[in-house]
């Protein structure tokens, strides 16, 4: 990666604010009783989307998870339409069909957000696959956590993209915990990239919560499958601050491990980065804050006045006519 510039800089905190906005927002909303919504929390993980935010072209894809809220803020999804996707109106991504786990804008290169853990990467790879037919220098990045890369459908899908040499790039986001179950109790190897050798493939582990390593990370990832190099795996190890879902009270993790990750929080730890570099003063630190919390809320307020999808979208959007059954 070249020099980091002091505006692309600037770009990754702005992205952290607004995913760490965009997620305490809910949490606050859920919790005093102000709306409804079922959601995956991503708070903490900030630095990796934010990072995929700014290292990936417009056109380059993306499929990520149900705990994507933070990816699809980097990749350019507006907010109120992941907001009305989480809260069933008309202005969601999906005109709030979808549901939070299937938020997907092929407009902004997300092309799915999936329910079912591992089964993103066989998607990535067969986009990946496409875009090499079609002799396109897009590159596919595939998010998913370190509980995937335990399914048969990651292996299959790192095998046929190292074998193929396929522009797909692996983003293991490892928050220790596949959903309540510690990663030490799910693989005896110590660091997930190592399980990229196995595959003839490059595995990068990265500080999660540096964007500017995962940036670095991606840039040399993203060259590397442009030139027709085949895929990257990384690994970027973070931490999840809140529960696998809104709503769990997290007895597995440990209040040490728990209070230790907190204090090591990505988002005021690159506010710190940037003001002792000179980058940003205090002033401009805090309209930066200021305009994640107001975009935040205004995206809010547009969907609490939107409508819920009625009656006559029930048969719209689906993949076969629907069939007349007698009264």
């Amino acid at each position: 990666m070249s020099e980091p510039t002091p505006g692309l800089e600037r770009r990754l905190y702005e992205l952290m604010v607004l995913m760490k906005a965009a997620d305490d927002r809910l949490s606050k909303g859920i919790g005093t009783g102000e709306f409804m919504c079922v959601y995956w929390p991503s708070r903490g993980q900030e630095a990796i989307a934010a990072a995929m935010g700014v290292a990936l072209r417009p056109d380059d894809q993306l499929v990520t998870t149900y705990r994507g809220l933070h990816d699809l803020i980097g990749k350019g999804v507006p907010l109120e339409e992941i907001y009305g996707e989480m809260m069933g109106r008309t202005v969601g991504a999906a005109r709030g069909k979808g549901g939070t786990m299937h938020i997907a804008k092929p407009e902004k290169g997300v092309m799915l957000s999936t329910g079912i853990v591992g089964a993103g990467p066989p998607v990535a790879v067969g986009l990946a696959m496409a875009a090499k037919r079609r002799g396109s220098d897009r590159v596919t990045v595939v998010s998913f956590g370190d509980g995937a890369t335990n399914t048969g459908s990651f292996h299959e899908a790192a095998n046929m993209a190292a074998l193929w040499d396929l522009p797909v790039v692996f983003v293991c986001q490892n928050n220790l915990y596949a959903e309540m179950t510690p990663t030490v109790d799910t693989m005896k190897i110590a660091h997930v990239a190592d399980r990229a050798l196995g595959y003839g493939m490059p595995g990068v582990r990265v500080d999660g919560n540096d964007p500017l390593a995962v940036t670095s990370a991606l840039d040399d990832a993203l060259r590397r499958a442009r030139a027709g190099e085949g895929p990257t795996f990384i690994e970027c190890v973070t931490f999840r601050f809140r529960g696998h879902y809104f709503g769990d009270r997290m007895p597995y993790i440990p209040k040490e491990q728990l209070a230790a990750a907190m204090e090591a929080d990505p988002v005021p730890a690159f506010r710190s980065h940037l003001a002792e570099a000179g980058l940003c003063d205090q002033g401009e630190l805090d309209r930066i804050d200021a305009q994640a919390l107001a975009s935040v809320e205004a995206a809010l307020n547009t969907v609490m006045r939107a409508d819920s999808p009625s009656i006559d979208e029930l048969d719209s959007d689906v993949y076969a006519t629907p069939i007349g059954f007698p009264s």
